[in-house]
């Protein structure tokens, strides 16, 4: 059973920068693909990056401010996020899907969901 834990989520001024880390355990690495979503209230949750191997998707509201990653050798995967928005403000989960769903921002493609960490952007 696929078991993910976060950490990292905090607050920053408008331009600041976050890592997230998601720590996986119970799977064979490289196996599924790893997603990052978020979910600001009153709002659904929505893709914002994934991962399988060394293919990387990003959403277009992210697309040069945040870096998806992954460490092999401690089963980690990281959300680099830059040039923080407001409007980025949000609840944010990791998960996993099968291999073919990586590029797919339908949280329903994605299962074993982390507990979330909050990011607030605010001045």
């Amino acid at each position: 059973q696929v078991q993910l834990v976060e950490s990292g989520g905090g607050s920053v001024q408008p331009g600041g920068s976050l890592r997230l880390s998601c720590a996986a355990s119970g799977y064979i690495y490289n196996t599924y693909c790893m997603g990052w979503f978020r979910q600001a209230p009153g709002k659904g949750r929505e893709g914002v990056a994934n991962i399988y191997k060394d293919d990387a998707y990003y959403h277009d509201f992210v697309k040069g401010r945040f870096t998806i990653s992954q460490d092999n050798t401690e089963n980690t995967v990281y959300l680099q996020m830059n040039n923080l928005k407001p409007e980025d403000t949000a609840m944010y989960y990791c998960a996993v899907a099968t291999p073919n769903a990586c590029g797919s921002w339908n949280s329903a493609d994605f299962g074993s969901w982390s507990q979330g960490t909050q990011v607030t952007v605010s001045s």
